[in-house]
């Protein structure tokens, strides 16, 4: 089964966790990046990131390349905001045809709201379930032998090894 990881990261933990499950799936990887950049600083992220999450925002992407008809099975990464799915992974699933694919996501948070942000997901992808999900609380800056077994134990999902 030939697996792509769709991720956006801001401060690196979504990008560090999307190599470890590439390296062991033998997975593509396409990070989506929004035209206009979200900022890092401390209190401006979490206005600014937390406001276009809540909103709904679809922000414009640079261009990516992508054939959806090239994989059975789209793991999508990301960190959460505001309980919620960062704005540039809505503008990609909103404008790729993703119908009939397996579905897997990670999230990289800093406190709560995965869980909510995997159900915006599953709303934005008109489905009712994802075939793996996994939750790590900031993997690249705060890194522990849990969240090392935990990747491993998402890679070993049956869903990837059909």
């Amino acid at each position: 089964m030939k697996s792509i990881i769709v991720y956006y990261s801001l401060e690196g933990n979504t990008e560090y966790t999307a190599k470890e499950i590439a390296a062991k799936l033998d997975a593509d990887l396409l990070r989506l990046e929004p035209v206009k950049a979200y900022p890092t600083g401390k209190v401006s992220k979490f206005v600014w990131g937390g406001k276009s999450a809540m909103m709904a925002e679809t922000p414009q992407l640079k261009p990516y390349q992508f054939d959806a008809a090239a994989y059975d099975c789209i793991i999508f990464g990301f960190p959460v905001w505001a309980s919620n799915i960062v704005p540039p992974l809505r503008t990609f699933i909103r404008s790729e045809n993703l119908k009939g694919k397996t579905f897997a996501a990670f999230a990289c948070q800093t406190a709560d709201g995965a869980g909510k942000a995997f159900a915006k997901l599953r709303t934005e992808l008109g489905i009712d379930s994802l075939a793996a999900e996994l939750i790590l609380l900031d993997p690249k800056s705060k890194p522990n032998a849990a969240n090392a077994q935990k990747i491993t134990a998402f890679c070993d999902s049956p869903c990837f090894h059909k």
